[in-house]
């Protein structure tokens, strides 16, 4: 005799409390193995696969696409013992695994699928819009992932009604009312990306111009002076020439702080509350570094990137000034200094600002640095970072000069006590070896809890970093 089971929203780990459910794996009458992959959520740091723990048929699913669900609510419920529709028995056995984090047992080596396309929203939609660009065009947001680039891996179905593939782009029109079946896509075959979402939207946001008054007709001189009865009304006056109608007022989108956005919202506010910061920084001379970067370049192998080379400067820096490794625990009024560097780097991507995690960066060389970056790039760009690969940071490693500023005041990324924040490289003139000279100058800049060191030991740490920037050498000396 078949049983049903109910299988809940596992706790995904590091205190997340709901999930969006963004793509649907099986359908109901579906036959599941133990362990299998049954629903993909996004939660506020990455995108999850949820496994079943029982095997059997599917009966029931809770929620639909789009829905926020906490935790502990029901998601589907399985007939364990059940026959399948051919007859053949399914496994009754359940996995017995505990569900923290993204799985509930080891995960298979994850491979590239073809995302289905969603049907269009049932909610009602705002007039037909195009996806022309505004006249006045919204200031440009600096993202080190562009917005029009589609997931790796993701191809548009060829019996789609709406060419739509990522479920970010879907959840911005639904959340602005706007109907996708509308829009134009600039895509591979028409593909609508978030780009032409974001023009519509702008579109739709722009003020319109203003009725001109009809023009008012020319009275030719009479020979008498026209009469006027006390009972007509005396026409308005006309605009003055050069004034302007009053603007109508404009409208305003309301954007709910929530999934990544919301949990960056509150992490930053948590880290000005709760963090006395303090910022100091210095120019350097990066000129040698990009000289060495090319030889180790140009010798063969892989290409070391140049955040690759910083954290290794940041690694050998936080060795000799481990102050600012470390966290503050306000309960017990103590600060807790790590003996190991979980090296965070921030990274902006379509879902928004995401901080990935190097475990151990004190222990790998340029090489498996450079291999950590890329991997962590790569899982950030495509929203498959997992929980664990998202928290446990000891220090941030800040590398905004890719979106082509010279400075910043980084804000820590609560509970660390540090971030090293590096700007653009670009040639500047420059005194070297007593003649001015132009040298590829870059701004190194620390933001600091005041409460776990002084000046002194900010300033010793930034200067170390600028002197192994200025002389590469100088980092071989301290290995």
């Amino acid at each position: 005799m078949a049983q049903v089971l109910e299988f809940k929203l596992p706790d995904l780990g590091e205190g997340l409390t709901e999930a969006e459910i963004v793509r649907w794996l099986v359908q109901v009458g579906d036959v599941v193995a133990v362990d299998q992959p049954v629903v993909e959520v996004e939660t506020a740091k990455a995108m999850v696969e949820v496994p079943c723990p029982y095997g059997g048929v599917v009966t029931a699913r809770f929620g639909e696409e789009g829905t926020e669900l906490p935790v502990g609510a029901p998601l589907i419920t399985v007939a364990v013992g059940a026959p399948a529709s051919d007859g053949a028995a399914v496994p009754t056995e359940g996995s017995g695994n505990v569900l923290v984090g993204y799985g509930t047992s080891e995960a298979p080596a994850r491979r590239r699928r073809v995302r289905p396309v969603q049907p269009p929203p049932a909610t009602p939609a705002t007039p037909a819009t195009t996806a022309t660009p505004a006249t006045t065009a919204a200031p440009a947001v600096p993202a080190a992932v562009p917005d029009d680039v589609p997931a790796a891996g993701t191809h548009k179905a060829a019996d789609s009604p709406v060419p739509v593939i990522s479920p970010l782009v879907r959840r911005l029109a639904r959340e602005n009312g706007l109907d996708l079946r509308k829009l134009a896509g600039s895509g591979p075959e028409g593909l609508i990306l978030r780009g032409d979402v974001e023009h519509a939207l702008r579109a739709a946001a722009a003020p319109q111009p203003a009725p001109q008054p009809a023009p008012q007709p020319v009275l030719q001189p009479a020979t008498q002076p026209a009469l006027v009865s006390p009972a007509t009304p005396t026409p308005a006056a006309a605009p003055a020439p050069g004034g302007s109608a009053p603007a109508p007022a404009a409208s305003a989108h309301r954007i709910p702080l929530k999934g990544v956005r919301g949990a960056v919202a509150d992490k930053l506010s948590r880290s000005r509350r709760e963090i006395p910061d303090a910022t100091c920084w210095v120019d350097a001379d990066a000129t040698e570094l990009m000289r060495a970067r090319a030889a180790m370049n140009a010798a063969g192998g892989s290409k070391i990137a140049l955040i690759a080379l910083l954290a290794r400067i940041c690694t050998a820096a936080l060795a000799r000034f481990p102050e600012l490794n470390s966290t503050v625990d306000v309960a017990a009024r103590e600060v807790v200094r790590f003996d190991h560097v979980h090296l965070g780097f921030a990274a902006q991507t379509e879902r928004g600002l995401v901080v990935p995690v190097v475990r151990d960066a004190h222990a790998l060389d340029a090489e498996g640095l450079n291999a950590e970056f890329a991997r962590l790039t790569e899982a950030a760009r495509d929203g498959h970072l997992t929980p664990g690969e998202l928290t446990g940071g000891t220090f941030t490693l800040n590398n905004y000069g890719v979106f082509g500023v010279d400075g910043s005041t980084p804000i820590i990324n609560h509970p660390e006590a540090a971030m090293l924040g590096v700007g653009r490289i670009v040639p500047k003139p420059w005194v070297h070896e007593n003649e001015l000279a132009v040298r590829q100058v870059v701004q190194l800049s620390l933001t600091f809890d005041h409460r776990v060191c002084d000046g002194g030991t900010a300033g010793g740490f930034l200067r170390y970093v600028a002197d192994c920037v200025e002389q590469p050498a100088v980092l071989l000396r301290t290995l």
